[in-house]
């Protein structure tokens, strides 16, 4: 079944630019996107074309032809302070939100899976090797 079929163009766009919102809302913890931030939501964008949920093969095919132009767009848009940025992130993510809810309960739970590994992978981008090697197992405070 072609979900995206049922949508608009500019549905369509807005849908293309979750990864990088998502990606960028991970990456807010200090304001903005560093460059290992970016380089890690890039990396896991094009590892999305070829690893993902075949339901969402499509989406993620598409959105990886624009996803760097949209994280470096969106992130020039977005307000610099951490509080506002978050919000207006926020708020995107909740019109989107409004697109997938249309596309079915099998999509948009596929899609909320393949966005909370965007979410986790970026927010992670500045775990080292190193730091697993120490502390192997999760600690509160420490890497977590």
């Amino acid at each position: 079944m072609n979900y995206m079929a049922m949508l608009t163009n500019d549905e369509k766009e807005q849908l293309y630019k979750l990864p990088a919102y998502i990606s960028l809302l991970a990456a807010n913890h200090d304001g903005g996107m560093d460059e290992t931030e970016r380089k890690a939501a890039v990396k896991l964008s094009h590892i999305k074309t070829y690893k993902c949920n075949p339901i969402l093969a499509a989406f993620y095919n598409k959105s990886d032809e624009v996803f760097e132009q949209n994280i470096a767009e969106l992130d020039n848009a977005l307000p610099k302070g951490k509080a506002a940025r978050e919000q207006a992130i926020k708020q995107e993510i909740a019109r989107i939100n409004d697109i997938i809810a249309r596309l079915g309960p099998e999509y948009a739970t596929a899609m909320r899976h393949g966005m909370q590994t965007f979410t986790n992978y970026v927010a992670k981008a500045h775990n080292s090797v190193f730091e697993y090697f120490l502390f192997p197992m999760p600690i509160k405070g420490i890497t977590e």
